[in-house]
């Protein structure tokens, strides 16, 4: 009977498990081979190190790097497996510097590549796309473009852990809202939501208009940062259906919405500094109040020392108007339909053939699992296509989550009641639901 032969992955796993403290006889008994083999090649390591583990004997070996010597097989290898985040771009420049290997050839990096790929070692990658949007700024007059932003959250005595999510016209420097967004009671629960920055839109809206352009961060509310090829989230779809374009700044550059960043100081300065507050509502009450006086008395020294409402008197006077009891007639589909037609997402099967995109699932069966997947969407139909150079035939899905209610969230349900009872105690969620209500003029 034939004797089968060890190959270096497996000697390699000889020495790493004896490493580990398992005795000659664990390991034969672990791997299958025989006790003698075991002990051949532990004490080969132990003599001659990573490089004694290679073997000339036996069929000529293949692969990209079968033409070199047996020395710099077992080194790339054993780097590989002791650092398995190196590249080829690594591994080349340490056999380079490797005294031992001088008189030796070397592999190039393109072959150190293909052969991390043969030996299923390269990291899978996945592919970019980016987000269709404008950057730069154009507005002439108030109030076509906002910033928004939440200020780092801070203990208020009696109330608990707040976020203020500013809001601020880009032209005119007024100060729109600040919104105290509760987090906890003794200590951080939460992050602001969706939910929370679309009722700073919608109550802001609500006194001045809506705007052309809204300025953000890449906060994950606004930005699907988790994703290399990140698909537009519902804030942003939202924000399209209403006819705004949501601008999403740079990463690490906070100076880019300078404005709002300075204003977290002055809000801060101007309400919370040495200030006890006994409700939420009187805090908010506080804010709009001390909103007032900084639009109309405080003087902005980039306004020539000027008030934002004595600079710009206009700005007090809705362009577009808004109110939350129209949304659901003013939230047009076509603008969200046809910026989606203009972007393809990549994405990677699940083990069961389910494709995430957008945060809703795609079941698409088991023949997708693990592929790669291109999507794309369809205006014309609102169908969302599937596609895998893995799979032979392309899938087709409706889009899940555009429609009007859907974007607007939990405003939608208030829309289509009479009249809404909110639970006891109050949630964050129903305080809230509260400021909707009281918008809209709904009894609760």
């Amino acid at each position: 009977m034939a004797m089968k032969a060890t190959g270096l992955q497996e000697r390699m796993m000889i020495v790493e498990m004896a490493q580990a403290g398992h005795t000659d006889a664990e390991l034969a008994a672990c791997s299958g081979w025989s006790i003698s083999t075991v002990r051949k090649w532990r004490r080969r390591w132990q003599r001659q190190g990573w490089p004694g583990l290679a073997s000339a004997m036996g069929r000529p070996a293949t692969g990209p790097l079968s033409s070199f010597a047996p020395t710099v097989q077992a080194q790339v290898a054993a780097w590989a497996t002791a650092h398995p985040a190196w590249g080829p771009d690594t591994l080349h420049a340490e056999l380079v510097r490797d005294k031992a290997l001088a008189d030796t050839r070397l592999p190039s990096r393109s072959t150190l590549a293909r052969w991390r790929h043969h030996a299923g070692k390269a990291r899978a990658y996945e592919r970019h796309t980016t987000l269709l949007q404008t950057l730069t700024s154009t507005a002439v007059a108030p109030p076509e473009e906002w910033e928004l932003d939440a200020r780092g959250y801070a203990q208020v005595p009696d109330i608990g852990i707040i976020a203020l999510i500013n809001l601020n016209d880009r032209v005119s420097r007024m100060k729109l809202l600040s919104y105290p967004c509760e987090l906890g009671a003794q200590r951080a629960q939460r992050h602001a939501t969706t939910a929370d920055y679309q009722m700073t839109i919608r109550l802001a809206a609500s006194e001045w208009g809506l705007p052309d352009r809204l300025c953000v961060d890449r906060d994950s509310v606004f930005y699907d940062n988790t994703s290399k090829s990140p698909f537009p989230t519902r804030f942003h779809l939202w924000l399209l259906a209403l006819g705004v374009t949501l601008c999403i700044g740079p990463p690490h550059m906070p100076q880019k919405r300078g404005m709002t960043e300075r204003s977290h100081q002055l809000w801060a300065q101007q309400v919370l500094d040495g200030q006890t507050f006994t409700t939420w509502d009187q805090l908010y009450r506080a804010l709009r109040e001390r909103r007032d006086f900084m639009n109309r008395r405080l003087p902005c020294a980039s306004l020539g020392d000027q008030a934002p409402l004595a600079a710009y008197p206009d700005a007090a006077h809705p362009r577009r108007a808004y109110r939350p009891e129209w949304e659901l007639e003013l939230l047009h589909l076509e603008p969200v339909q046809r910026y989606l037609a203009q972007g393809h997402w990549f994405r990677k099967g699940s083990n069961v053939g389910t494709v995430s995109l957008g945060g809703h699932r795609y079941p698409l069966g088991h023949a997708w699992a693990r592929a790669n997947v291109e999507i794309t969407y369809d205006a014309n139909d609102g169908y969302l296509t599937f596609r895998s150079p893995d799979v032979v035939f392309s899938q087709q899905r409706p889009i899940q989550g555009l429609t009007a209610l859907d974007l607007a969230g939990e405003l939608g349900p208030l829309l289509l009641l009479p009249h809404f009872q909110l639970e006891l105690p109050f949630t964050w969620k129903e305080r809230r639901l509260s400021r909707l209500c009281e918008t809209l003029g709904i009894m609760t």
